[in-house]
């Protein structure tokens, strides 16, 4: 076991941009295809609110944030 990880576990180095190994990403165009997009908000509040209200939206579903930030190739079934 080296450093904290089994022997049997290689670690890849990832490119400095890879927004496609980002779960992160994949909640940002979700949010701005269904909550923050085909709208204009009329001062910088506005969008503030909007931006809060589309993440209550997401906390108060966890069952489609999940869905979202999961990639199936990148689940390990031990």
């Amino acid at each position: 076991m080296r450093a904290g990880r089994p022997d049997n576990v290689t670690l890849l180095p990832l490119p400095p941009y890879a927004p496609e190994l980002n779960p992160m990403e994949n909640v940002w165009d979700y949010l701005r295809a269904n909550k923050l997009s085909l709208l204009v908000r009329d001062s910088y509040e506005a969008v503030v609110i909007a931006c809060k209200n589309a993440r209550n939206f997401l906390i108060d579903d966890l069952t489609r944030l999940t869905s979202i930030g999961t990639r199936t190739w990148a689940w390990v079934n031990v």
